[in-house]
């Protein structure tokens, strides 16, 4: 597998960066519902501090008794505000629902417009037909000190001190902070500030905080016309586009997303952790039945895949177990009581050459065990696990020089053909199971040949392959794949002549495997008989063989795509 698809499939990428496109999609998401949240409080804080100075002005106008006087008062008063006042039917004004509900409700309306940046601000006026409208750019001190006028005028209709404060009371429905009047000495101002506030001048004070509780602000002091007395509005507080509960709201809120996020990513694989506990459980109980199915190609779905593949491989060894045991007891019967029979003729008999032929006799029953004991631990090595592969470059020409030779020291009257490749050629391979493969294979096509045998090796398009072929009878198509099933047999030739336990091929079968190659039997061209035919890679294995491959049936197979 590949670098880019190992990172692809990988679970920790994909957490990793599912992460961090949660985190970014929630960032994006708290930026934009911050400048939500804030559009709307920076509206209504405008509005809400329009509506006790427009409520001034709506009043002063209140106050004037005939058109002209209003005219005046309208025209000294944008003058003083730095913007023009102007009065304009209500029906003039596309105003929505919920503009109408603040202005009946005796609240001021702002439309804030960013390009080019000006707010248009209305108040509806007593007679309920009107409203008084500004066109305010920005907001300065000079609007400030208007507000504080108006407010002085406002109070100049009031002459007691009792009456004036009950006034301040009243305006403070309208306003968003407090109004109070204080004596002078209890607001601790500096000379400076004194001189200016007894030549009648608005006061403005900052106040600065660095308290995460509460806000810059300011407070203006109005002198009155009662000495020794002012006029407190404030604080008033700025505006301020971090609060710490807005903070705290947007954390909570972007914690409470990303845990979303996060177990978006995660309830995937904790239920694919779910589904391979649930086949632990069954197997643990006996059931090797069982199968996960985990849909994808990350770790955990290898990880299912490797389980099933477990599974299964244990269900085979302990069939394979099963049969090898039963085999063996029905194999080790025979020469077991041919050795028995042996010795109780020996026990019998006082003629010298029957003893000895007993004595022959048992002989080779014993070398007959040692030959089935050798083929089953062979057997059982290659099946159960592994086997460590002592990997190296074998000369095939050598190789097949070399089986020939043992070949034909067995005395058999059978002509032995090899078809060595050129001395150079080479493949990787452990040589002492490869000699075993061709060894096995040469023994079996003796058995079954009538007067030849063909043993070939070679290299093609980077795979290795050897090759037996026999002028026998063959084998039929339909029986092909039994013949490397352990310890089957096609018919009962089988005897103590023909020899055979019916491990030999299986073992070739297993290394083949082991040397991630395939086995195929097919009809000789040139002969008629069998033909056996074992490829596997040139090149060493460079990665270990899945155990979901450990099966017999992937094994046979292979064996169609294996031709030299």
């Amino acid at each position: 597998m590949s670098l880019v698809s190992s990172l692809k499939h990988s679970i920790f990428i994909r957490i990793y960066g599912g992460l961090l496109i949660v985190c970014l999609c929630v960032a994006l998401f708290a930026q934009l519902l911050m400048d939500t949240i804030n559009k709307e409080r920076v509206q209504s804080y405008r509005e809400n501090m329009a509506t006790g100075a427009f409520y001034l002005v709506a009043e002063g106008i209140a106050h004037q008794k005939s058109a002209i006087q209003r005219e005046y008062w309208l025209s000294d008063a944008s003058s003083l505000f730095g913007s023009t006042f102007r009065i304009v039917p209500t029906k003039e004004i596309n105003f929505s629902s919920s503009d109408l509900r603040r202005l009946n409700n005796g609240e001021a309306v702002v439309r804030y417009v960013d390009q080019p940046t000006y707010a248009d601000v209305y108040y509806l006026l007593p007679d309920g037909t009107s409203v008084l409208t500004v066109r305010i750019s920005q907001v300065n001190e000079q609007q400030v000190r208007a507000m504080a006028v108006f407010l002085l005028d406002d109070l100049s209709y009031y002459n007691t001190l009792s009456e004036k404060r009950n006034r301040l009371a009243d305006l403070e429905q309208k306003f968003s902070f407090p109004l109070s009047l204080q004596a002078v000495n209890s607001l601790n101002l500096d000379s400076d500030q004194m001189a200016r506030l007894r030549r009648d001048e608005v006061v403005i004070l900052f106040q600065d905080t660095s308290s995460s509780q509460s806000n810059s602000s300011i407070n203006i002091i109005v002198p009155s016309e009662i000495n020794d007395m002012a006029v407190l509005m404030g604080p008033v507080p700025l505006f301020n586009w971090f609060p710490l509960n807005l903070i705290v709201s947007m954390v909570l809120i972007s914690m409470f997303l990303i845990s979303l996020g996060v177990y978006a990513l995660i309830f995937p694989l904790e239920r694919k952790l779910q589904l391979i506990q649930v086949g632990v459980n069954e197997v643990s109980k006996g059931n090797l039945d069982v199968q996960v199915q985990v849909i994808g190609q990350d770790e955990i779905a290898r990880l299912s895949a490797t389980f099933n593949a477990m599974t299964e491989h244990i269900k085979r060894l302990i069939e394979s177990q099963r049969e090898l045991t039963r085999a063996v007891s029905h194999e080790l019967r025979t020469p077991v009581a041919r050795i028995r029979f042996a010795v109780d003729m020996l026990a019998d008999t006082d003629d010298e050459d029957s003893r000895q032929m007993q004595r022959d006799y048992i002989d080779e029953d014993i070398e007959s065990l040692n030959g089935l004991i050798d083929e089953i631990l062979t057997y059982a090595k290659l099946e159960e696990g592994s086997p460590k592969l002592d990997l190296e470059s074998v000369n095939l020409k050598e190789l097949i020089e070399q089986v020939e030779r043992e070949t034909n020291a067995l005395g058999k009257p059978i002509r032995i053909i090899a078809k060595t490749p050129a001395s150079k050629v080479t493949a990787i391979a452990d040589r002492r199971y490869l000699h075993r493969v061709i060894q096995n294979l040469a023994g079996n096509a003796l058995r079954y040949a009538d007067s030849t045998i063909i043993i070939s090796a070679g290299v093609r398009k980077g795979n290795a392959w050897v090759s037996v072929e026999d002028d026998g009878h063959g084998i039929p198509e339909e029986d092909r794949e039994k013949v490397f099933i352990p310890f089957s047999r096609l018919d009962d030739s089988r005897t103590r002549a023909s020899g055979g336990y019916g491990l030999g091929l299986s073992i070739v079968s297993r290394i083949a495997f082991w040397f991630n190659g395939g086995m195929k039997v097919d009809e000789s061209p040139d002969l008629g008989g069998a033909r056996f035919i074992m490829t596997w890679p040139v090149k060493p294995l460079t990665q270990a063989i899945a155990a979901d491959e450990i099966t017999q049936e992937q094994s046979d197979r292979s064996f169609g795509n294996s031709a030299p």
